[in-house]
Order: structure tokens, then C-alpha cells, then sequence
């Protein structure tokens, strides 16, 4: 286990009524010759939990693919927005910071996440920023900003029929903020600079309606930020690697050919 924040009294928003709750990664490193890419996984879960299927196994997937991988278990409730976001951001400077350490290429971390960790991952991917090279703290210094996005089945819209309700409540509260509202409403909120994406999702998807992805992808089209958006027919929400599923576990074919073109691997 990796603390994001070596000292309690330093990590952002603690809440010593809930000590079970540190911030931190689980490393799936890879010894390898030539400094290599790293992907940091956001399991799903509504906010409320992180959904071990979306973990693990996921690290594993990425570490056949030449690919290390870090699993973020990030706060949920009764933490709110913005702790989440603060652990991921926290998370990719991490990485970085220790890139050299573990024979890493800084300009090679990118984000994964699932359903609401796909939220997760993709406010990090939108709001970012370089680091503050004043601040005392070095990982601090670092950039946040992912150099590349997976997005499975994520929730993306906070507002409107195509929401995903517990989501929205959990991270946001009953009645939330209008400008928290629409600055997590991510489809709102993409420029020119987040970073490559791909993203898929099931059509009939009962949980998180497939205009999340849809919406996402249009919000990345309009930006000429480059994205491959896969739809699959049939498919209930929360598939994971879909291992009882072949005709949607052929994401991962599909998402290796595009993050080795990504990176050239």
C-alpha cells in the first residue's frame, strides 16, 4: 500500500471519524528494461464503495499488456466532492513524482475508471493543472494532468434524465450546488486539452444510460480532442473485464490495439 499522503494531518479533508479511509494506491509494478507506461485504475462503485472486480483483475489485465498499474482506492461517503477528485489528482502526481524510481516514462501515466470511477477519471482528464513549483511538498510540484483516458460505461451527466441519481447525490448531496453541479457535469466541460480518450459502453445499459458515453464522445469530438467510443448491443452496468460475456470482453482487444498505438508499445 501506497499512501498518497505520508502523515493523516496532511491529507486534504480527513475525517478522523472515519480512519478506514486513507487515500491510496496498490502497485502492480513491472520490471522492465526501458522506462514504461503506467495506468492508475478507478474501480466503480456510485460513489459509495470501489467495486473489487473493477480493481485487481484490471491491474492484472494492464500488466500483460506491458502496461504497470496502480488500483486507487480513493474516499467515497461520506466524503463528497471534491475529495475524490483530490485523491485521483493526488494520485497521478504520485506517480509520477516516483516515475524515475520505478523506471517509469512521467509522460506515460494515464487514468482508468469505471462507472463512477469513469467520472472520477475523466474530472481529472478535464480539470488538471501543472503543478505548483513553489510548493514545499514535491509531489506537489508535479502535473496532474493524465496523459490518456479509458472510460468504461462512466458516468459523465450530473443533470437531467440521462443522470445517474446515486452518483449524483453521493458525490454532490440532495440538492447540490448549481455551479458544483455543472462543473461536474462533464460533457459541459471538455476543452481542447484533456487528453486522449476511449470509451465504451452497453447500449441498454439500465444503470448509466449509454448518452453518458454518447455525450462524452460528441464533448471530445467538438474539441478535436482525439477518442474512440465502442457501443456494444447487450449488456447490463458493471461488467468489469466481462469475463461471462465474450461479445463485450472484446473491449480489451480493442482498448490494448488503441493505448499501444497511444504509446507506441
Amino acid at each position: 500500500m501506497l499512501k498518497l499522503w505520508p502523515n493523516v494531518e496532511e491529507i486534504p479533508g480527513y475525517r478522523q471519524d472515519f480512519p478506514e479511509e486513507i487515500p491510496h494506491l496498490t502497485p502492480f509494478l513491472l520490471k522492465k528494461e526501458k522506462p514504461h507506461g503506467a495506468v492508475i485504475v478507478c474501480p466503480g462503485g456510485g460513489y459509495h464503495h470501489r467495486a473489487e472486480h473493477e480493481g485487481a483483475p484490471v491491474a492484472e489485465w494492464l500488466n500483460s499488456l506491458g502496461i504497470s498499474a496502480f488500483v486507487l482506492h480513493y474516499r467515497v461517503v461520506p466524503y463528497q466532492h471534491p475529495v475524490p477528485y483530490w485523491d485521483a489528482r493526488r494520485a497521478i502526481r504520485y506517480v509520477r513524482y516516483h516515475a524515475a524510481e520505478w523506471n517509469l516514462d512521467p509522460e506515460k501515466i494515464g487514468i482508468l475508471g469505471f462507472s463512477a470511477g469513469g467520472h472520477l477519471a475523466a474530472s481529472t482528464g478535464i480539470y488538471f493543472d501543472e503543478g505548483n513549483p513553489k510548493a514545499a511538498d514535491p509531489v506537489e510540484r508535479m502535473s496532474s494532468r493524465p496523459g490518456l483516458m479509458v472510460l468504461a460505461y462512466p458516468v459523465i451527466v450530473m443533470d437531467g434524465e440521462f443522470a445517474h441519481q446515486g452518483s449524483r447525490e453521493r458525490l454532490l448531496g440532495e440538492a447540490p450546488d448549481p455551479d458544483a453541479l455543472a462543473r461536474m457535469s462533464l460533457e459541459k466541460n471538455v476543452s481542447a486539452n484533456t487528453p486522449p480518450a476511449f470509451l465504451w459502453h452497453t447500449a441498454n445499459d439500465a444503470s448509466v444510460p449509454v448518452e453518458n458515453s454518447l455525450w462524452m464522445a460528441a464533448a471530445l469530438s467538438r474539441c478535436r480532442v482525439p477518442f474512440e467510443l465502442h457501443v456494444f448491443p447487450e449488456g447490463k452496468h458493471g461488467l468489469g473485464l466481462a469475463p461471462n460475456l465474450p461479445e463485450v470482453a472484446v473491449w480489451k482487444d480493442l482498448c490494448a490495439a488503441w493505448l499501444k498505438k497511444q504509446w507506441q508499445i
